[in-house]
């Protein structure tokens, strides 16, 4: 399947909620899993970054992610059953926003409750910052964005800059 283009930040696809989907298996669905792996491997061999994408980042309406990090797969209808009540804070970045850190705060860990490709629930516990990337990644199909997660208008900063500051890269999604 086709690398896509990356909706960037002010495309007013990222800010609406998409559709849940009922047919995990229907060729359409099949099409978007196969777009977001490819353009999310896409991504990681450009940027040398990248461990998830969401389907309003290329265009499409309905609720599936794909990740590639302590799990490697779609998560369809993804929805967060458990947050802990310990939080703790990190640079966030984006692929819609590649250029941007934004520091938020997220929930150490979470249990999200999914169907995978093939239709089958599933259940998973994320820590960390697995935790993040999943909670990011969810965030998308509801149309919010890491910026509307920022601690306070004072925690957005550009890579460069950071990078310049610190001496180093941050953590990258």
């Amino acid at each position: 399947m086709p690398v896509r283009e990356i909706l960037l930040l002010g495309n007013p696809i990222l800010r609406q909620s998409c559709a849940a989907v009922k047919s995990p298996r229907a060729g359409e669905i099949q099409s978007i899993i196969a777009d977001l792996r490819d353009t999310l491997s896409g991504f990681r061999s450009r940027h040398g970054f990248g461990r998830g994408i969401a389907a309003p980042q290329i265009e499409a309406s309905e609720r599936v992610i794909f990740v590639n990090a302590d799990y490697t797969g779609p998560l369809i209808n993804p929805i967060i059953v458990k947050r802990s009540r310990k939080k703790f804070r990190l640079w966030d970045d984006c692929f819609s926003f590649p250029e941007i850190l934004v520091h938020v705060e997220r929930n150490y860990s979470i249990e999200v409750a999914f169907v995978d490709e093939q239709g089958k629930k599933k259940q998973l516990r994320a820590v960390g910052s697995f935790s993040e990337l999943l909670q990011h990644e969810i965030d998308h199909l509801n149309g919010v964005l890491s910026v509307d997660r920022a601690i306070d208008s004072k925690h957005i900063i550009l890579r460069s800059e950071y990078e310049k500051l610190n001496h180093k890269s941050p953590v990258a999604l």
